[in-house]
């Protein structure tokens, strides 16, 4: 099961008839008047947000904007655990990055960033990362390397390290990730 549209069905389903008038009513900007008259249940209007790309689950601002502005500190701390919490891999796989990403992260530096965008990773992710490890570069690259695998999954592969480290003229790191 999707861990994020298992959040939005939790939430959804402890809204009151009034929360979700309120939802929709801050909505109004956003969704037009007629399709808002619709909206039966946190579950269509969460659709409809997804829909027009307001909330996904790399993109909780505005849903979290709307449950301060309902007062639900309970669902709004049901929003930030999500947030916090990675999925995992299960325990008996090897890890097969670990030499790789220890060569990154002993050689990239500065240029994390620029690497995780050639990995595809979305400038949301990269600066929540950043915020979550201020002044502490060596910790923003472990991070951002760790949610690429877990984004991944099976499909992180060290040959995408390895072309992307070169997309970024990192060819001396990407040498000695070959090694």
């Amino acid at each position: 099961v999707d861990r994020f549209r298992s959040l939005l069905l939790s939430i959804s389903l402890r809204l009151s008839d009034a929360e979700l008038s309120a939802m929709k009513f801050l909505c109004g900007g956003k969704i037009s008047k007629r399709r808002l008259e619709t909206v039966q249940s946190g579950l269509e209007l969460f659709s409809i947000l997804m829909e027009q790309q307001e909330i996904a689950d790399d993109n909780l601002v505005f849903l979290r904007e709307l449950l301060q502005h309902i007062r639900r500190d309970d669902l709004l701390s049901q929003l930030v655990q999500f947030e916090e919490e990675e999925p995992h891999a299960p325990d008996d796989q090897p890890d097969g990055h670990e030499k790789p990403v220890a060569v990154i992260h002993d050689n990239v530096g500065r240029e994390w960033k620029r690497l995780m965008r050639e990995l595809g990773m979305s400038e949301v992710r990269l600066d929540r990362i950043e915020a979550a490890y201020p002044f502490k570069l060596s910790e923003q690259l472990l991070k951002a390397l760790r949610d690429w695998q877990l984004w991944k999954g099976k499909d992180a592969k060290v040959a995408d390290l390895i072309k992307a480290l070169r997309g970024c003229n990192l060819v001396l790191v990407a040498d000695r990730v070959e090694e």
